[in-house]
Formats: C-alpha cells, structure tokens, sequence
C-alpha cells in the first residue's frame, strides 16, 4: 500500500492516519511517535509533517 493522507483517521491533515494506514497499526501509535519526535526534534519534525502533509495523496 502506497503512503497517503487519509480520510478516516484523521486529526489535522491525515498525515499519521495514513502512515498508520499503510504499515497496519494504529493511529494512535503513530501520532505519539510524532510527538515524541516533536519533543526531540522540534523544528524537523514541523518541517516533515508539513512537506508530507503537502507532497502525499488524498486516499
């Protein structure tokens, strides 16, 4: 399955509900991972989610 954004699973944009989608899992995993790396990563994680928020395909 190809990534994307969903439109069942999703908070803000779809961007973890469609990674969460893809590998099988739940969002919710996925969206504590995300802030998990927020809190370490700050800026790059802002950065990413927004690129992929813009560059994945609606489901």
């Amino acid at each position: 399955m190809k990534l994307h954004l969903s439109n069942e699973n999703k908070m803000l944009g779809g961007v973890c509900g469609g990674i969460a989608e893809c590998i099988g899992t739940d969002p919710s995993f996925v969206r504590i991972g995300a802030v998990v790396l927020l809190l370490l990563l700050h800026g790059f994680t802002v950065l990413a989610y927004l690129l992929m928020w813009m560059l994945f395909p609606r489901e």
